[in-house]
């Protein structure tokens, strides 16, 4: 009797074959797998596919408008890109675009990053940092239109001010003298935020006795950031960098809803200009060969980043 009591109990705390066959599935190599299956399915379908059809469709001769069959013409869109002048000027000015606005936001993101770090006792920090970061987590599409009221010649609050002062009002966004400086500022108003987050981040990870150590030894800020924050937080900050070099070399949607690439074309970067030949002009062979080459110069805009961080572990062993 006593015997048939144990076992009962033990029958009792004994789990049921179905959690057993989860636990030795949770033990096994395949359950790592199998979470990997769902997103590697996805990556595929989204990106691989896409991106191969993509590739294959950039050595046709193709137009949705046409009706022409597709015609194998090799490396003729790549050829044909190469003596096109209004590409190489949308390259230009997509260059200009990013060393400009990543240039600025990177100078005035570390200036910033530097005063609120050394700030932590000023009354109402939190809010203004609060209020800085604000830009960075909105919509281009709305920041456009904002600053598109903004800047508009007849009742924009830019104008009323300029009128004030000056006695006439400017077109900003329709003047070819203004248009590129214009939306130039709008980006760096929206992204200098980015720099100043990873400009605290790059602080974070210097050693705090090397901070009060340059502090104790009354060094000026230039050479703190010189000789004490640039060798600890320069890999963060060239990830920053590098973050927004890719993001604006491919900007198009602030552009468009600000100037549409205009005045005349004083503003169509090379986003811009794909755009309009696949969805304007519907020619898909020429587009895909010049997406095609925007991702090998994505591309290459990393293998900077991974260069110089693999310089970072050989100095470290």
């Amino acid at each position: 009797m006593a015997a048939d009591t144990t076992e009962v109990k033990y029958m009792a705390r004994r789990p049921a074959w179905h959690t057993r066959l989860l636990r030795s599935f949770e033990a096994s190599g395949l359950f790592s797998t199998t979470l990997l299956v769902p997103v590697l399915i996805f990556f595929i379908v989204w990106n691989i596919v896409p991106l191969l059809w993509m590739l294959g469709l950039s050595f046709y001769n193709y137009s949705m408008i046409t009706g022409v069959p597709e015609k194998f013409i090799g490396f003729g869109n790549y050829l044909d890109i190469y003596n096109n002048f209004s590409a190489w000027n949308a390259f230009g000015r997509t260059f200009k675009w990013v060393f400009v606005t990543v240039g600025v936001e990177t100078v005035l993101g570390v200036l910033l990053g530097l005063l609120f770090w050394g700030s932590s006792d000023l009354p109402g920090r939190r809010v203004a940092l609060t209020m800085i970061f604000t830009p960075m987590i909105l919509a281009p599409a709305s920041t456009g239109t904002f600053f598109r009221l903004i800047y508009d010649p007849t009742f924009g609050v830019i104008n009323y001010f300029v009128h004030s002062i000056f006695g006439m009002n400017i077109d900003f966004l329709g003047d070819r003298a203004w248009a590129f400086g214009a939306v130039v500022l709008v980006d760096i108003w929206m992204w200098t935020p980015f720099m100043v987050l990873i400009t605290m981040a790059a602080l974070g990870a210097v050693p705090r006795a090397e901070l009060e150590a340059a502090e104790v030894d009354r060094l000026p800020w230039y050479k703190r950031f010189w000789y004490v924050i640039l060798p600890r937080g320069k890999f963060i900050l060239m990830l920053g960098i590098l973050l927004r070099t890719i993001d604006s070399f491919k900007v198009m949607d602030l552009i468009y809803i600000m100037t549409k690439g205009g005045p005349g074309n004083m503003t169509e970067t090379i986003a811009i200009s794909l755009w309009r030949k696949a969805f304007e002009g519907f020619t898909m062979g020429w587009s895909s060969a010049l997406a095609v080459i925007l991702l090998l110069i994505a591309i290459a805009f990393t293998s900077v980043y991974l260069y110089v961080l693999n310089l970072r572990k050989r100095g470290e062993a």
